[in-house]
């Protein structure tokens, strides 16, 4: 029964990995679908190079940082009950490269290749997995402090903050860094709309992650005992209450309809297993309508070129979530309880703090060293021919 169990749990966590590594073609394609024809190709080969960089930098370095566990050994040795470690490795990886392709649609467009690779690396062995490990594995006490001061820990189910808060916040740094798009705001203030591409990639990369992230949500359980209809349920939930808000926000706007879904299915990441549908409905109706109030205020009133809203969409929604679990998850409201407003509010800000003061660092490092962004010449003509000498749709001569 032991070895059935263990065979089951590898089978489980596996398909949740395969689920997750799915949903980077969704972040593909929702950036090709959002950026212009002249950088489609760009937006594609990124997100496949920065999921292999952050592969490595996760297996030699990120995953032992948050959990203390290397793979140093010999294969026998690995492959003891039936590969577990591995295999939950997999899995945790999907979510580390997350990070690198929430960023990418920030700063597409206008940043250099190369540069961005290295990013990458330092993102996923070393920031990122510093406080996923103080989350999820209780590195250095924090969680302790927090539950001993605040009455619970930080909870973060399936990584509102964890991923999608410290992947959107890195971000901002990333495109404060950069700055705007030429062209994307004028001399008087004006802004020039940069229209996306194709609005049939847009959404198909938003279906590809709806899909994708109930592996996200209902697979971090990680073994098959502990799973929960609910954690299916309550991002159901959230995923329409997204999309109907941001379809009465957003004004029938395709973009906004469909970034919803994501919206919600952002928010409800950390309280899922603990709220009840109709909270979790809530939830993602905020982080929805929050979507597309914020995206346009950043966008024309801040004059923040963040390409795909990354900051609105993960980085601010995400915080929502990580709140939003004190809120919907207490017993008053229906809740399974066992959390504590205080403790979400302390943790979120610690994920925001050591996501902004990491990004600067790491960004700001780059830029004053080999430079982030592209020259004018190379923007104008696009990052498809100017770094990979090909265009989406290459015109031959007949």
């Amino acid at each position: 029964m032991d070895d059935y169990q263990a065979g089951s749990d590898v089978l489980f966590i596996l398909l949740g990995a395969i689920m997750v590594l799915a949903m980077h073609s969704g972040f593909a394609f929702l950036e090709v679908g959002t950026v212009r024809a002249k950088n489609q190709v760009n937006a594609l080969v990124k997100i496949i190079a920065d999921f292999a960089m952050s592969t490595i930098a996760y297996f030699f370095i990120g995953f032992s940082v948050a959990y203390g566990v290397d793979f140093f050994s010999g294969a026998e040795v690995l492959a003891e009950k039936h590969g577990y470690e591995l295999v939950k490795f997999f899995f945790l990886l999907t979510f580390a490269a997350a990070i690198p392709a929430i960023i990418s649609g920030g700063i597409a467009e206008r940043a250099r290749f190369n540069p961005q690779l290295l990013a990458t690396f330092v993102l996923v062995a070393a920031l990122y997995p510093f406080f996923e490990g103080i989350t999820w594995n209780g590195n250095y006490g924090v969680q302790d402090w927090i539950a001993s001061k605040f009455g619970a820990e930080f909870h973060d189910f399936a990584g509102s903050v964890v991923v999608h808060a410290m992947g959107g916040w890195v971000a901002l740094t990333a495109v404060l860094l950069l700055g705007h798009r030429h062209g994307r705001y004028d001399k008087d203030g004006r802004v020039n709309a940069h229209p996306p591409s194709s609005i049939p990639f847009l959404a198909l990369g938003a279906w590809i992650l709806s899909v994708g992230w109930f592996g996200f949500n209902v697979m971090s359980a990680q073994t098959i005992d502990a799973v929960s209809g609910l954690v299916a349920a309550n991002s159901l939930m959230a995923m329409v209450g997204g999309i109907l808000a941001a379809l009465f926000v957003g004004k029938n706007d395709p973009g906004f309809v469909h970034n919803g879904p994501l919206a919600g299915l952002v928010a409800v990441c950390a309280g899922s297993d603990v709220m009840h549908p109709l909270g979790a409905l809530t939830t993602g109706a905020v982080a929805g309508a929050l979507f597309v109030w914020l995206f346009t205020l950043t966008q024309n009133r801040w004059k923040i070129d963040d390409v795909l809203g990354v900051w609105p969409l993960h980085g601010l929604c995400g915080a929502w979530g990580g709140i939003a679990c004190g809120i919907f998850g207490s017993t008053a409201l229906g809740g399974m309880g066992g959390v504590s407003l205080m403790s979400q509010l302390v943790g979120t800000s610690l994920g925001i703090v050591i996501a902004l003061l990491g990004g600067f660092v790491i960004y700001g490092a780059i830029k004053a060293t080999i430079g982030l962004r592209l020259d004018q010449e190379q923007e104008y003509r696009g990052a498809d021919l100017s770094i990979h000498n090909i265009a989406a749709s290459p015109e031959y001569d007949r």
